[in-house]
Formats: structure tokens, C-alpha cells, sequence
């Protein structure tokens, strides 16, 4: 899409094409192009209504119901940030006393968009044309018009005085391949950019990747990691005033609020007591490991690692927990694939989950080599005790 195909989408004739697209989204695309041509719509808008629609179907999981009325690139939606997880993040600004927002490659204007709904004065900047053409177009589709502004430009000029926050998340891929970018001093704006921002604006927030390396987290920042219905989605770096704990495990439900609203919290530093496979097994979330907040939850859980470098903690006991899935171990073997095989079958399993952590196996040929046949289900945990290659065989508590 261009500018020129998206002002036309915009007009009231390119929304009933948007609307008629929206019917043929998810069918055959050459038979929902050929479609929308014989209605008398030229074929490279037919194509932009289509994609739009396509976009908008996927959106959904997102955005919710709001993705219906959005513009949408698709490296754009990848790199949104969650409805959800805006709306957190937007909600703690407000709480913070926040009231303007300087948003620096605001994108599609995800977050914006959650920080206007909670009444923050929202300025954006975006360096792609139409990206920013994009990012007005949801605010006026949204009724926010009044409340997020989008200035096409350098986020780095903008004159970051004039707001009470700022809002920065650098692009991490490149532009036309799409290629995930991993040094931070490639990011745009760049690294030394994005962390000299709280200097000048004390609550400064900052999202990055999940696999951020600790090293480059500033000193001084809450640096939290963020999963929504157990994956893990993104991290952000809250800074000045907004810091609380150095790090922070933050766990979302898919639709609703926080599953626990605190969060896990700690320094990030501490290291879990090492002790033998308990009767049961924790599967930390995936924010939990990435914080390093592994040796906090086991203090919770009063359990211990089977090995110092494996993010799996057992106990003697089944505690509800939102931070880990738990597991009911009923056998520890050294790996052996026939051993394996032959229990597997004299308990009559033939369906498995296959978990892994320190194991160099691949869980789909494992899959295959097993060759079961009963009925019954089974979860295989493929990991390391006291450094040697360990299967536990396990059900759901």
C-alpha cells in the first residue's frame, strides 16, 4: 500500500471496498480479487483492501474487536505491542501521574492509542510516511484524534521537554527485509539514544526484546518481563520515578487483567538452593526465567533446582502458583530410548507432551523414534539431574 491507495481507503467509497473485502478475508485470494475488480475497483486498491482485510483478521488477537477500523502494515502489527499489555502499561503511566506522553516510533500507534484511551496527552513521531499516515488514521478511527497526534519525522529531534513522559520503542528490524536487528547500537533511534532519554526525562520507558542481554539494562531501571496466557511477549525498561524492583516478572491473561497484578519482583541476583527431583515439577513461566527471578519463585514454592544451570524446580508438595506449570513426576530415568519405549508401552502411552530444557534431543523425532501405541496420555520431561541426561515421566496436577 501507498499513500495514494490509503487517503483512498479513507474516503466513503474506499470504506465500502474495505467492507466488501472484509467478506471475501480468508477465502481464495485470487478468487477475492477477481471479486472486487468486477465491482469496477481499480486491481492495486482491490489488492490494498484485501491486504487490509487480511490484516485486520489477524489483528484480532491483538486488538480485539478495535482491529476492525485499524490500518495495518504487517511488519507494523508484528511488532505492536498487545492490547493488553498497552493497556497495563498505559494504566501505570496514569497512576504515575503522567498527563502528556511523548511517544518516539510510535508505530501504528498501538500504545498511543492505550495511553490516550487512559487520558494521556499523546505525541507521536514516526519516521515512515506511511506508517505515520497509518497512526493518525487509527486515531481518528478511534475517536482519539483530540488526544494522539502524529508527527512524521526524526524521533530524535523532538523536543522531549515539553512532556511529563517518554515513550521509545526502537525499531529492531531492518526496513524492506524485515531481518530482527541484535545489536542494540543498529537499532533506530539507537541504543546510546533510547537510554540517554531518562537523563533528560526522568520517567522514561523503554521497550526491547525479551532476550535482552542484563548487561545493557541501565542502572537503576526496573527492567520487567512481560508474558501474556504463558507466552512470553516483550520486555520494557521503566526508568526514574517508575522504577520499583530491578526486576519484575509481569503475567497477563489473554483478555482481562494482570493474574497477579504485583508481580514476581527481586534483584535478579539471588540463586536457588540445589537439592534431588522432588514428587513434583515446576515449569517456571517463561518471565520468570528471562527475569532471573528463578531462585524467588522457589523460595515461594519452597523448592529446589536438580541442577544449578536448569530452570526446572521441584518440591515435595503441589502449591498453586500463577508463575509455573506443575507437574506430578511418577518416574526418573537416565535416558535410555529403549528403556523409555518399553515403560511408555507397559503403561499403555500413546500420546506425550515433550518438554525440554539442557537437552539436545529433538522432541518430534524423539516423538517418532518412541513409536507408541496406547491410549493413554503422558508428559516427558527431557532434562539434566546433577548434570546427567535425565527423562522424568510426569502427568498435570
Amino acid at each position: 500500500m501507498d499513500l495514494e491507495q490509503l487517503a483512498a481507503l479513507r474516503t466513503p467509497e474506499g470504506s465500502a471496498v474495505l467492507a466488501e473485502a472484509a467478506q471475501l478475508a480468508g477465502g481464495d485470494p485470487l478468487h477475492a480479487a477477481a471479486a472486487l475488480r468486477t465491482t469496477g475497483v481499480a486491481p492495486g486498491l482491490a489488492a490494498a483492501a484485501l491486504t487490509q482485510a487480511e490484516l485486520r483478521r489477524r489483528a484480532v488477537g491483538k486488538f480485539g474487536p478495535a482491529a476492525a477500523g485499524m490500518f495495518l502494515t504487517r511488519p507494523g502489527l508484528e511488532q505492536a505491542t498487545r492490547g493488553v499489555v498497552a493497556r497495563r502499561r498505559a494504566d501505570r503511566l496514569r497512576a504515575a501521574g503522567v498527563r502528556t506522553l511523548a511517544d518516539l516510533g510510535c508505530g501504528l500507534g498501538a500504545d498511543a492509542l492505550a495511553a490516550a484511551r487512559s487520558g494521556i496527552r499523546v505525541y507521536g513521531v514516526e519516521a515512515d510516511p506511511l506508517t505515520a499516515a497509518m497512526a493518525a488514521a487509527n486515531a481518528e478511527a478511534a475517536g482519539l484524534a483530540g488526544m494522539f497526534t502524529v508527527t512524521c519525522g526524526d524521533a530524535t529531534t523532538f523536543d522531549v521537554t515539553t512532556v511529563d513522559a517518554v515513550f521509545c520503542d526502537p525499531a529492531r528490524r531492518r526496513g524492506g527485509t524485515g531481518r530482527r536487528i541484535f545489536d542494540p547500537n543498529s537499532y533506530s533511534p539507537p541504543w546510546d539514544f533510547v537510554t540517554g532519554l531518562a537523563e533528560r526525562v526522568p520517567h522514561t520507558v523503554v521497550k526491547v526484546a525479551p532476550g535482552i542481554d542484563h548487561a545493557l539494562i541501565p542502572a537503576g531501571a526496573e527492567a520487567e518481563w512481560v508474558s501474556v496466557g504463558g507466552d512470553l511477549v516483550e520486555a520494557a525498561l521503566w526508568c526514574g520515578p517508575l522504577a520499583g524492583f530491578p526486576r519484575r516478572a509481569t503475567l497477563l491473561g489473554k483478555e482481562g487483567p494482570p493474574v497477579d497484578a504485583a508481580g514476581l519482583t527481586g534483584d535478579g541476583t539471588a540463586e536457588a538452593p540445589v537439592g534431588p527431583v522432588g514428587r513434583y515439577l515446576y515449569d517456571p513461566d517463561p518471565a520468570v526465567v528471562r527475569a532471573h527471578l528463578v531462585a524467588e519463585l522457589s523460595a515461594e514454592l519452597g523448592a529446589t533446582l536438580a541442577d544449578p544451570t536448569i530452570a526446572y524446580l521441584y518440591a515435595d508438595r503441589a502449591v498453586d502458583t500463577p508463575y509455573a506449570r506443575c507437574l506430578e513426576v511418577t518416574d526418573v530415568l537416565p535416558f535410555s530410548l529403549k528403556r523409555l519405549r518399553s515403560l511408555l508401552r507397559d503403561r499403555g502411552v500413546g500420546r506425550v507432551e515433550i518438554l525440554k530444557r539442557g537437552s539436545a534431543l529433538e522432541p518430534e523425532k524423539l516423538r517418532r523414534d518412541l513409536r507408541l501405541a496406547g491410549d493413554l496420555p503422558a508428559s516427558l520431561v527431557l532434562t539434566r539431574v546433577a548434570a546427567a541426561p535425565t527423562v522424568l515421566v510426569c502427568r498435570p496436577v
